[in-house]
């Protein structure tokens, strides 16, 4: 088939619209609720997470519709937006903040004057000393937590990537941290190992289980009975992280987005 006629016939990928409303709740507070025309959804639909709340509605619905069913869902959406949304999380704020979630624990926090942003922990007393410039800005300061966080994770998996390494058919070709929404690894067709960077922010067993699952997809690229046979066998307690993922998963996830984007 010529390539113009193949585009011609080919199914057109369908448009989101997009925009934002807003939601008084009944303690008073107003929200911003993101607002998505789904071509493919079938009915109106409420969900949460670490990013906050979104209403997906069908092509043929209506504003009104949306606005109807936000009201009548208001105090599901309340107690939604105060169980994974997860109030009170850490911030981080220049000479204010004085300690920083590390390892399933805070870290003391001190603060001091540098030539450049920096974050790294004392060798003596274990604490995070932050060095800003006088005028870095608030980017410069969660660049530089990122990249400490960053830095962690790498030494975590430095730590425990040799021991499985001889059980594996192959190593995976790198591993590279992202900011990720629901997952908290995969394993890519090339080798690459993607791991959610709030994984530092949990007990390190936890991080530890997320590596050697996405591992053991170097020997079964599924999740079959034989690809838990392999978890087990390396990482034996895999179900006490799992159902620790499941009570505090969404406060690592969304803790780590608000020290990143404040």
């Amino acid at each position: 088939m010529p390539n113009p006629l193949r585009r011609l016939l080919a199914p057109r990928t369908p448009v989101f619209e997009r925009d934002v409303t807003s939601l008084v709740l009944h303690d008073g507070r107003q929200i911003d609720i993101q607002r998505v025309r789904n071509p493919r959804a079938r009915r109106l639909r409420l969900s949460v997470d670490e990013r906050g709340a979104r209403l997906t509605l069908p092509p043929r619905a209506s504003l009104v519709s949306g606005e109807r069913f936000l009201a009548e869902h208001r105090e599901w959406l309340a107690d939604q937006l105060e169980r994974y949304t997860l109030v009170g999380l850490p911030t981080l704020q220049r000479d204010v903040t004085t300690a920083i979630p590390l390892r399933g624990a805070f870290v003391p926090l001190r603060w001091s004057e540098g030539r450049f942003a920096s974050l790294a922990l004392d060798a003596e007393s274990g604490d995070a000393v932050f060095r800003l410039p006088a005028r870095a800005g608030d980017a410069a300061m969660r660049r530089a937590l990122r990249d400490f966080y960053e830095t962690q994770a790498r030494g975590d998996i430095a730590r425990w990537l040799p021991h499985y390494l001889p059980s594996l058919p192959r190593p995976p070709r790198r591993v590279q941290f992202k900011v990720m929404s629901s997952q908290w690894g995969s394993l890519a067709p090339n080798g690459v190992v993607g791991l959610d960077l709030a994984l530092v922010l949990a007990r390190p067993s936890a991080f530890e289980y997320v590596l050697v699952h996405e591992l053991c997809h170097l020997v079964h690229a599924d999740h079959s009975r034989a690809f838990w046979r392999e978890v087990e066998m390396r990482f034996p307690s895999w179900r006490e992280e799992r159902d620790y993922f499941h009570a505090d998963g969404r406060r690592l996830k969304a803790t780590l987005r608000g020290l990143l984007s404040g």
